[in-house]
Order: structure tokens, then sequence, then C-alpha cells
């Protein structure tokens, strides 16, 4: 089944070119069939790049799956264009009565900062209360689980020496979970970060359960409340290119960068980039969708009028 959104969003073109089923509002009508609804928090300041790599890690599934692009309104985009924001985000305002069967809440470039110095950290305080009554379960990615896990559980994030960046080798370690059913014992993912939840923190709390871990980058994947809230410390979204744009960009402005870990074939910065982790994060998005999302919405989160009048 298809991504259902707008027909004109840029990504849809892209989307298409690769092969993924991609469908509109207006083809969407015409099908006898409740698609899940799934909201994205988009934080990252190149938000049309962060749509198309989640849209891309959404596709493989058989669900029809309602995306709605969700910005905060306490922060103005430097990076992105208000006529895309206005044509095709909600802000929370929009969205707040509504019901999801799933949220992404993707990283920011705010680790750096304390939690309560970034401008829009009160509407983000919000929007994770709101979950825990309208979203059937939410999906933290970077920042945003490091922000999750402050505020649900009080957890602090630490500056780490140098920034963890590359791609690390995790090892899973409740293999029961369905969130991480399908994986090998090993697995690689992508991080890009400058903070991190210490383990032995996580590990103290009794709602959380870790889910995946690496020697050399900690915590990667982590569950709470019966999956209602997923944790992933790294990006399983991201792309070939991303960190080595990331990497690029930082090099060419003089800060203090080291090339990728595990990413560049002989670690020279002009081979092409190893792909080593899109298996693994196309089954974490299609576990989280099937047995947390698509099974687990409660019968009173479906608009049933909306579904019998169409009958």
């Amino acid at each position: 089944m298809p991504i259902r959104i707008q027909s004109d969003l840029p990504a849809k073109e892209i989307l298409e070119k690769e092969n993924i089923f991609v469908m509109d509002e207006n083809r969407a009508m015409h099908q006898d069939i409740r698609p899940i609804k799934i909201g994205i928090l988009n934080l990252m300041p190149l938000k049309e790049e962060t749509e198309l790599q989640l849209l891309r890690s959404l596709s493989n599934t058989p669900l029809q799956v309602d995306v709605t692009f969700v910005a905060v309104s306490s922060h103005e985009s430097k990076n992105t264009s208000m006529s895309h924001l206005n044509k095709f985000y909600e802000s929370f305002a929009d969205i707040k009565r509504r019901y999801f069967d799933g949220l992404i809440i993707t990283g920011a470039p705010v680790e750096q900062m304390e939690y309560e110095d970034v401008d829009y950290w009160e509407e983000i305080c919000q929007i994770f209360e709101w979950t825990k009554s309208h979203v059937t379960s939410t999906l933290h990615l970077c920042w945003g689980a490091q922000a999750g896990m402050y505020y649900h559980y009080g957890l602090k994030k630490y500056l780490l020496p140098q920034k963890k960046f590359g791609v690390y080798e995790h090892r899973v370690m409740n293999r029961k979970v369905p969130l991480v059913r399908g994986f090998d014992d090993c697995f690689m993912a992508p991080h890009s970060r400058h903070t991190e939840v210490r383990t032995e923190d996580i590990r103290k709390v009794k709602e959380l359960t870790i889910l995946a871990e690496s020697e050399e980058a900690g915590v990667f994947l982590a569950i709470a409340d019966e999956g209602r809230r997923i944790f992933v410390m790294g990006h399983p979204e991201y792309d070939r290119y991303t960190l080595d744009k990331e990497y690029k960009r930082d090099k060419e402005k003089g800060l203090p960068i080291e090339p990728p870990v595990n990413y560049y074939p002989d670690d020279d910065d002009t081979k092409k980039p190893n792909l080593q982790w899109r298996s693994h994060g196309n089954i974490l998005y299609s576990n989280w969708l099937n047995y947390y999302v698509y099974q687990q919405t409660p019968y009173e989160f479906i608009d049933t009028a909306e579904i019998l009048g169409s009958r």
C-alpha cells in the first residue's frame, strides 16, 4: 500500500522515481480502506530532506499511511521557505484536537543547548503531554529521543568529548520484543550527535527496556509503556549521503570534525559511502507501524462515522 501525501509535495516525484508507491489525497478518497494516520513533527532545519528520508522509511509496509507534517509555531525556520511550510505543514494548534495512530518526533540541531533554553521547549512539552492521550505510539529520534527521556523520566543528557559521528555496530538485547523482530544479532546504524543519555541512567528507569546498544555508541533503541513510547538515539532514516553532507559542511566551515566512523571505504572521503543500515532501518519502521501502531490503535481512536458514511 502507498504513502498518502499531498499531490504537489516535492518529495513525491523523487519517491515515484524510486518506485515507491505514493498516492495523493484525491485517489485515496476512492479507496475503501482506513489509512493509519501518522504525524511527523519535523524539527530538522532542512525539512524537505527529512521529509524524503522519513517517507522513504515509512513506505515498506502493506498498510496505507496518511502523513501529516507538523511544525512548531514558536520557532521561525531559517532553512525552509515559508511558502513550503504554509503549504505542507500544520501547527500543533491545528492538530491538537485530533487523534493519531502514530507520531514521529525528529531530531533537532539544538542538542548542545539546555532543554529549557530552546525557544520551542514549552511547545514541545505540550506536545509530549498531548501524546499521552492522542497518539497510540510515539517514535522519538535522536534529540527527540533525548528530550522525550528528559520530559517523561527526568533523564539528563551529557556533552560528549567528541561528536559521535558515523556508522556503528549494535547488538540486539531483547529479541522477544516485536520491534526488533527480523533483526540480525548485530546490525549497523548511523549516529550524529554531540550529547548522550548515559546507558546506566536508562537502565535505572524500570519503565524503559533497552532493545539494542553499541559498545561505542551506547543505547540505540529503547521502549516503554508497551510501545506507546519508542526512543531511537541514532538515525536509521538517513540516506547514503547524509553523513557525507554533514561532514563536508562542517569541514568547509572550519569546524573540528573527523570523518564519519565506518562510513567511507578505506576512510577515504572521496569514495562513495557504504550504505550498511538500510535493511534494518526498513525493518524497524515496518515493525513499528505494524505491531505498535496498526495493531494497537484502540477502537475509540477511529472515526467510525467517517468510515461508515463512505460505505
